[in-house]
C-alpha cells in the first residue's frame, strides 16, 4: 500500500468523531460509531473537523495517508452521515428569500454602517489581527476556486462557459504567478505567516471549517449544483467591496505590497466576475434548469 509523502499533516483531534476519522486515516483505529456522529454538535469543532478531513482527501490528501482512502466505502458512509446532519442544519437555519432576484438584490445593497470583519479591520484592525484573519482564511484561499471547479461538469451551455471563464481568471489566466492561491501565499509571506498548505488547520475555528466544508459539500454533490452556483454568486457579488476594505486595512497597517495586491486584484477582477455570474452563470443555469431556482436561493442565503 502506498502513502502520500507530501501534503499537510493530519490535524490534532478535537473530539471523538474527528479523532476516530483521523485514526482510520492513519490505520490505527476504527471509524466513529453512528451514535457519536449523531451526538456531536453540528457546528462544533469535532464534527466540522471530521468532515474537513473527509473532504481534504478529494483535494491534496494528508501526508502518510493512503490516497485510496478517498473512495473507501466505510469512510464515505461516515462522510455521508456527517453531510446529512450538516446540510439539514444549514437548511433549517438559513432564512431564504422568495426569489433569486430578491436574494441577489439583497447582496447588491451595501449597509450604511457595516459591522462585518472587513469593516472592523479597515477601521481599526491591528496587524496581528490581519495575520490571524489571513491564517484562518488560508484554509480556503490556498485552494481558492478549487471547490467551485467541481460544478463545471454539471453545467453546460452559457452557464458552463461563463463559469469556466471566471475560474480561468481565478487560476491566473494561464500564468502560474497570477493564480489567486499563489497571490494569497504571497500575502501570507508579507505577513510573516507559514505558507505551507494546511499549516494553519489546527488553529482554524469551527466557523472557518464550516465555511470551507459548505463549499466542498455543494461542489461534490451534483444534486447541489444550484446551491453551489448560488454560493459562488454570493462570494463574487460581495467580494469587490469587501476586498476594497481589506486592501485599505493592509495599506493602513503597512502589511506589505503583496498583501495589498491580493485584495486590489480582487476589487477589479470580482467587479467583472459579478456581472458574469449574475447574467451568464445564474441566468444560463435557470434558463436550462428552472427547477433549481430554490437551490440557487439557498446557496446565496446560506453563504
Amino acid at each position: 500500500m502506498e502513502y502520500d509523502r507530501e501534503g499537510p499533516q493530519l490535524p490534532t483531534p478535537r473530539g471523538p468523531v474527528s479523532g476516530a476519522v483521523g485514526a482510520h486515516l492513519r490505520g490505527t483505529g476504527p471509524l466513529p460509531a453512528p451514535e457519536a456522529v449523531a451526538a456531536a454538535p453540528v457546528y462544533g469543532d469535532d464534527l466540522q473537523l471530521a468532515l474537513y478531513q473527509c473532504y481534504e482527501l478529494h483535494y491534496r490528501g494528508f501526508a502518510g495517508v493512503c490516497p485510496d482512502l478517498e473512495w473507501d466505502p466505510a469512510l464515505l458512509g461516515v462522510r455521508a452521515a456527517l453531510e446529512r446532519r450538516f446540510l439539514a442544519a444549514l437548511r433549517a437555519d438559513t432564512p431564504v428569500h422568495e426569489s433569486v432576484a430578491d436574494a441577489v438584490g439583497a447582496l447588491l445593497v451595501e449597509p450604511v454602517h457595516g459591522e462585518g470583519v472587513s469593516h472592523f479591520l479597515r477601521d481599526g484592525g491591528e496587524l496581528w489581527q490581519l495575520r490571524e484573519y489571513a491564517a484562518q482564511r488560508s484554509l480556503y484561499h490556498l485552494k481558492e476556486a478549487d471547490p467551485h471547479a467541481w460544478v463545471l461538469p454539471r453545467l453546460w451551455g452559457r452557464a458552463k462557459a461563463a463559469m469556466a471563464a471566471v475560474e480561468f481568471d481565478e487560476y491566473g489566466g494561464g500564468r502560474a504567478e497570477r493564480v489567486h492561491a499563489r497571490l494569497f501565499a504571497d500575502l501570507m509571506t508579507d505577513l510573516g505567516l507559514d505558507t505551507t498548505y494546511g499549516a494553519h488547520l489546527d488553529a482554524a475555528s469551527a466557523e472557518c471549517l464550516a465555511t470551507v466544508n459548505m463549499m466542498s459539500l455543494f461542489g461534490l454533490h451534483r444534486s447541489l449544483r444550484g446551491a453551489l452556483v448560488g454560493h459562488f454568486a454570493a462570494v463574487e457579488i460581495t467580494s469587490s467591496p469587501g476586498s476594497r476594505r481589506l486592501a485599505e486595512a493592509m495599506r493602513r497597517t503597512g502589511a506589505g505590497p503583496a498583501a495589498e495586491h491580493f485584495y486590489d486584484e480582487h476589487v477589479e477582477a470580482d467587479a467583472v466576475h459579478e456581472q458574469i455570474v449574475r447574467h451568464e452563470v445564474i441566468d444560463g443555469l435557470l434558463e436550462q434548469e428552472p427547477h433549481l431556482a430554490a437551490d440557487v436561493v439557498f446557496g446565496i442565503d446560506a453563504t
